[in-house]
């Protein structure tokens, strides 16, 4: 994998993985769900206007035809992801939704399969599937989750394939703009329809804690607003479907920030899901590149 592609999504899924303990974190201090999605694109919104007033930055307007596509993106990314995810939550156990959400480089590669015709050999679907087996036990560890079919869960799922259509998509257009002006751009979309929660967002930010809010604006400010920055650098300089093979390590990673900051401590099974969710990530982007190099270069030194 590309250098600037691997450190990029490495950063993106520190940052992501600690905003789980940092959404928890400000809904512990006084924050609702609902409010609390609202204001933490609120402020990364605000992250891309200061970035697009920063003297120096040109910021390319969109062209016609891709304006379509960005505001659907923004919608799919952001809007849907964001709305399953907190109206799913409400019916079905975070360990369930986790479960479901960890599919996702599952759909990411699919759906690139059929649109951007990348492709993937029997060991990147190995490495795949037993990623998908280590969220499984991640989460049954960490909540004792039973897989029902509810509304929630059709909620979260398609929230899952929201987020999935987003990380595919977008690469046709990274290669037309510059990734931080485009996710600004997406930034911009996809918080328009989260104004419907707006009523009441006052209300609770004068009610929540002084650590909520500082939860708050990290989680505006860093996953969801430089997160999804570095994570579009990544998709312009590498594969779809081998970068999101990395997301397997969110989880595991999630649960190493969670003992350091709010000191939960993940059980047994726990530490075993998250130590196959890593050897999935080493077979798809070590082994596996070690396999080509040997098929199309000979072997040496990698």
């Amino acid at each position: 994998m590309n250098k600037k592609a691997f450190w990029m999504a490495v950063i993106t899924i520190i940052i992501w993985s600690s905003g789980f303990a940092g959404v928890r974190a400000s809904l512990l201090g006084g924050y609702t769900a609902a409010h609390l999605v609202l204001l933490r694109f609120l402020i990364a919104s605000g992250v891309f206007l200061l970035y697009a007033l920063w003297p120096g930055v040109h910021m390319r307007i969109p062209r016609k035809k891709d304006i379509a596509r960005i505001i659907f993106l923004g919608l799919m990314g952001i809007s849907v992801y964001q709305i399953g995810l907190t109206f799913g939550v409400q019916t079905v156990s975070a360990g369930t939704a986790s479960m479901i959400v960890g599919s996702a480089p599952v759909f990411t590669s699919i759906i690139a399969m059929i649109v951007l015709k990348e492709r993937m050999d029997l060991l990147g679907w190995i490495g795949m599937g037993i990623g998908f087996i280590g969220i499984v036990l991640i989460t049954i560890g960490s909540s004792g989750a039973s897989f029902t079919i509810s509304k929630g869960t059709i909620y979260i799922l398609i929230a899952t394939i929201g987020t999935s259509i987003f990380f595919v998509f977008q690469k046709p257009l990274l290669e037309r703009y510059n990734p931080i002006d485009l996710t600004a751009y997406f930034t911009w979309a996809g918080t328009l329809p989260l104004l419907i929660f707006l009523p009441g967002l006052w209300e609770n930010i004068q009610g929540a804690s002084t650590v909520a809010h500082i939860s708050a604006l990290y989680v505006g400010i860093f996953p969801a607003a430089i997160a999804y920055a570095t994570w579009a650098i990544a998709l312009s300089a590498g594969n779809t479907t081998t970068l999101s093979s990395m997301l397997y390590l969110e989880p595991v990673l999630a649960i190493m920030i969670a003992w350091f900051w709010l000191s939960e401590w993940p059980s047994s099974l726990s530490l075993i899901g998250g130590a196959i969710a890593i050897s999935s990530v080493f077979i798809v982007n070590f082994i596996g590149k070690k396999r080509y190099i040997k098929k199309h270069m000979g072997p040496g030194p990698l």
